[in-house]
């Protein structure tokens, strides 16, 4: 059957002005070409043609209910679909995004509902993200590299809802610094209670993970750190937050005595020193906490043995101690963290936000370029 221009235009201008409008004439347009290429498919392989089957495909920010050609064989499928994005997927990765860039599944479903026209429950969008975190699992578990130089380990705290009730818990984000100097999040951890025995069994899945050496590990004050390290990377050094230290010195004196308090630590701890190694800064250290005791009782506890393992990073070059005698290399992430977490109120469990956390953490591209100053320490030849 053949058709004139007239009665080609009449037909296009009442499918546009029907119902379904514009989006109509791109259906049938569509179904069309699907048509045409399943008789070719059908000359080419003398099969023949078996009804439709039903598929809806998202492209152009429309949906599109279509009627997609099948053959008796089995062996037909349209090169169309292959252009055209899948609902499907196309609408995992969008709630996935939105929602880990702070989002909440209700606003995610508005949002979707507003460029796509069709509505998403609570329920559905949590089915959704429930691909981005097995793919997160899958992350968590993969397989590691035999040798890290350095580990970095500090914490976030983020409100959390468990057992209906809310409290304020840690989430640890383990860093590593490669042999090639670039930087990767290892895995984010969530301890309601610290202990000692938490840190061994992290420790032991890097291993299982195929991680046999650590030459440093740099963290804050982690109760009975020392002791798990050297159960399980009996080589490695440790290296406790030097910020956090005096910090926690200076909140401990009267206002009159901060300024000075913070000048005297300042020069003990600056990493630009020369002539000094960990034993020696130790020392100074301790003679500090001394004279500053007599006023304040309480930094007694600073000359214990532990207090040495702040100082280590004296041991190593100059060029790299202010990138190893604190923590705030995490900083950063831990803004990017809270970024998308600080639009929520409480997260609903640990699960969720070790979700947000991992999927930041796989999308920092900062990590990816290698750290200049790396080449003149030793730990990376």
């Amino acid at each position: 059957m053949e058709f004139t221009h007239e009665q080609i235009s009449e037909i296009i201008s009442e499918i546009t002005n029907g119902e379904s409008g514009f989006q109509g004439l791109v259906k049938q347009g569509l179904e069309s070409l699907m048509l045409s290429e399943r008789r070719l498919h059908n000359e080419s392989a003398s099969d023949v043609s078996n009804g439709f089957r039903d598929r809806r495909v998202c492209h152009g920010g429309k949906v599109f209910e279509l009627g997609v050609p099948r053959s008796r064989n089995s062996n037909f499928y349209p090169l169309l679909l292959g252009v055209l994005k899948d609902q499907e997927e196309e609408a995992q990765k969008l709630v996935s995004s939105l929602y880990c860039s702070g989002l909440t599944t209700e606003q995610v479903g508005k949002i979707y509902e507003q460029f796509y026209g069709k509505h998403y429950s609570k329920s559905q969008i949590i089915r959704f993200l429930n691909t981005a975190r097995e793919d997160v699992n899958a992350w968590l578990g993969r397989k590691l590299e035999r040798r890290y130089p350095i580990l970095y380990i500090d914490a976030t705290y983020v409100l959390t809802r468990r057992d209906e009730c809310v409290s304020n818990e840690a989430y640890y984000t383990v860093l590593e610094v490669k042999e090639d100097r670039t930087r990767e999040v290892l895995t984010v951890v969530n301890f309601p209670t610290e202990s000692a025995t938490n840190w061994k069994d992290v420790f032991e899945d890097l291993k299982e993970r195929g991680v046999a050496v650590v030459d440093l590990l740099v963290c804050d004050g982690l109760s009975g750190i020392e002791n798990t390290l050297a159960d399980t990377f009996p080589q490695a050094d440790l290296q406790l937050c030097t910020v956090h230290l005096k910090r926690n010195i200076v909140n401990k004196v009267k206002p009159r005595d901060k300024k000075q308090v913070m000048e005297e630590l300042k020069q003990i701890c600056s990493p630009d020193q020369w002539d000094i190694t960990p034993e020696k800064a130790f020392g100074v250290f301790k003679e500090f906490i001394q004279m500053w005791q007599k006023s304040y009782p309480p930094l007694k506890r600073y000359q214990h043995d532990r207090y040495r393992f702040y100082f280590t990073y004296f041991k190593y070059e100059r060029e790299i101690r202010g990138m190893i005698y604190t923590t705030n290399w995490i900083e950063r992430l831990n803004r990017d963290y809270k970024r998308g977490i600080n639009m929520r109120g409480a997260m609903p469990n640990p699960k969720a936000v070790i979700l947000l956390m991992e999927t930041v953490a796989q999308n920092a591209d900062i990590y990816k370029y290698p750290i200049y100053n790396f080449l003149q320490s030793r730990l990376f030849y």
